[in-house]
């Protein structure tokens, strides 16, 4: 059990873990920090967290398991600021989606990677954000990845393993390299490819009616577009390798795909929508 959470960043995901970590009576104490108040403040009126403080000194003092979930770009700023006043029990772990930049952004504050971080990423979320928008089912059957490092202590590891399976979810473990490839193939690019989309057709709708004719196919796919803007922004930038690697995959097999409309292949047109449809239908299953 937890004694004392402090969740740094109370929005959809870190206050998703506080409601399902309370409701399963696995937390004792839950301090909510962020630079702004009036977050904070909601989080408090709807029982996410039992006090918050905009001091993250503060706030993880006497924390023996903090929980970072900011945008990547602020991460560097967080680690910076608590890493002399933790608990010396305490287990910090994180949220962010592109580990390699986690980690480098933890190492460039403490000169190190320390025994008492372990990098982690929930495979979770919806398109809403703000502590508003959380809820304790979030994490149930899903995964969470995590990625230690050799210098990463085995009693940390299973802490953070142990919390995130009373949340409900499924934990695996890879590498950060690794981590980063598949991830912006299975997350970062649809969301790349779900923005440009709408932002192009919304050029277009300038001068013509699009959106009033979209129907549910667009509605499904680029549902994601609603997604924080600034957070994706530094998933571009913390995982530009790997992303622009997917992107330019992509952008190849979208020219075969143009090639074969403009020659009227039907043949070959077909056989990319039957393998794309039996991929997507095993998947689903």
């Amino acid at each position: 059990m937890i004694k004392h959470l402090c969740v740094i960043g109370v929005g959809l995901i870190g206050g998703s873990l506080a409601r399902v970590l309370r409701e399963a009576g696995y937390v004792g104490k839950i301090t909510g920090a962020s630079r702004n108040p009036e977050h904070l403040q909601k989080a408090l009126e709807l029982g996410v967290i039992d006090h918050y403080d905009t001091d993250l000194s503060s706030a993880v003092a006497g924390a023996d398991m903090v929980f970072v979930s900011v945008p990547l770009g602020a991460m560097g700023a967080v680690f910076t600021t608590i890493k002399d006043s933790l608990e010396n029990n305490a287990v910090v772990t994180d949220a962010g989606s592109a580990k390699a930049s986690v980690v480098e952004a933890v190492k460039a504050a403490t000169g190190e990677i320390p025994a008492w971080f372990v990098p982690g990423h929930p495979i979770a979320g919806t398109e809403q954000s703000g502590v508003e928008a959380s809820f304790p089912d979030l994490y149930k059957g899903r995964r969470v990845i995590l990625t230690p490092a050799r210098e990463t202590g085995a009693a940390a590891i299973q802490k953070v393993r142990a919390m995130w399976e009373a949340a409900g979810a499924v934990v695996n473990e890879m590498n950060v390299d690794h981590h980063d490839e598949v991830l912006a193939a299975t997350s970062h690019l649809p969301h790349m490819l779900a923005f440009a989309l709408v932002e192009s057709l919304a050029r277009m709708s300038e001068q013509r009616e699009i959106f009033e004719y979209a129907a549910g196919g667009f509605r499904d796919f680029t549902r994601i577009a609603s997604s924080d803007p600034v957070m994706w922004r530094d998933v571009c930038v913390a995982n530009r390798d790997a992303l622009l690697a997917m992107l330019k995959i992509f952008r190849a097999d979208l020219d075969d795909l143009a090639a074969a409309i403009e020659q009227r292949d039907e043949k070959k047109i077909l056989n990319i929508f039957q393998d794309a449809k039996s991929a997507r239908d095993a998947f689903s299953e």
